[in-house]
């Protein structure tokens, strides 16, 4: 192909999918017990050894790539002749987006012959990947880097995650809610229910009283919000709790049997980081998004 399809690691993309599809994923920067890591996808830290961490007291802090680092990136692929499509997480959530689109301008001036587009998808984690993936197929089928870009701009707003977190203090440090109505939510069992929303950001749209009405309710959203089971290309990933991520793949069977063989996968550092160990989500191509 005349172009390189990319995405970056906030797409959580399992790195076997990254190594199977030839997709090159760049990796997004951490700091953890005051050293910076790169989100290679579990490679270097595996991913139940990064959320023990958290639960023995660590506060991992994420950071954005600079301009410098994309044109580091991104040069090479240039000066081999290749045009740039890239996938990319919410711009809603970070700047980083800012920085490449910066970049690839600059390189532009450059490599006047080259082209390149940046889909922001206005998600992050596995709706992310579940994007990234659909275009993965068109690119292998020949479409043009138009047609794909041009594809995942009219429908990322069906990529949808329901998300719910086990321990709400992890949103409290990160100043997503209050510490009065976080102690209040733990004194009552309460577990948040949130969502990726129209605008690319991670909103609460409800709560329920304990784990297990927690993971009936994104079942039951999943089989509301889902057009056709062969196209939802649904994806469960959680922050260390495989038991609940089972339960939850076997409630979604229970209600949409046509979903099949759910994977299950991991959430990353990015939302691990601010959602903590246990969250857990179902993800999935269907509706647009309900807010």
């Amino acid at each position: 192909m005349s172009y390189i399809l990319m995405t970056d690691s906030d797409s959580d993309m399992p790195y076997r999918l990254k190594v199977e599809c030839d997709i090159p994923v760049v990796y997004m920067p951490y700091s953890l017990d005051g050293k910076e890591y790169f989100d290679d996808l579990g490679q270097t830290i595996d991913h139940k050894t990064y959320y023990d961490k958290m639960r023995a007291g660590a506060a991992p802090v994420t950071a954005s790539l600079n301009e410098a680092a994309y044109l580091e990136i991104f040069e090479p692929i240039f000066a081999a002749g290749q045009d740039i499509l890239f996938i990319a997480f919410s711009s809603k959530m970070s700047s980083t987006i800012t920085a490449m689109r910066s970049a690839l301008a600059e390189l532009k001036e450059k490599y006047p012959e080259r082209t390149y587009r940046v889909v922001d998808t206005l998600s992050i984690s596995a709706p992310q990947t579940i994007l990234v993936l659909k275009a993965h197929r068109m690119y292998k089928a020949g479409k043009s880097m138009d047609e794909i870009a041009d594809w995942v701009e009219a429908n990322y707003m069906k990529a949808q995650a329901w998300v719910t977190v086990d321990d709400l203090k992890y949103l409290k440090r990160g100043g997503r809610i209050k510490p009065v109505a976080a102690a209040l939510g733990t004194m009552l069992n309460l577990k948040p229910i949130i969502i990726e929303s129209r605008d690319g950001l991670m909103v609460s749209v409800d709560k329920v009283r304990g784990r297990h009405k927690a993971i009936n309710y994104l079942a039951e959203k999943t089989r509301d919000n889902i057009d056709d089971p062969a196209e939802a290309d649904a994806i469960i990933v959680h922050a260390d709790d495989p038991e609940d991520a089972k339960l939850l793949k076997d409630r979604l069977l229970e209600l949409v049997p046509a979903l099949g063989d759910i994977p299950i996968e991991n959430v990353g550092p990015v939302i691990g980081a601010h959602c903590g160990p246990g969250t857990l989500a179902i993800c999935f191509f269907g509706k647009e998004r309900p807010q």
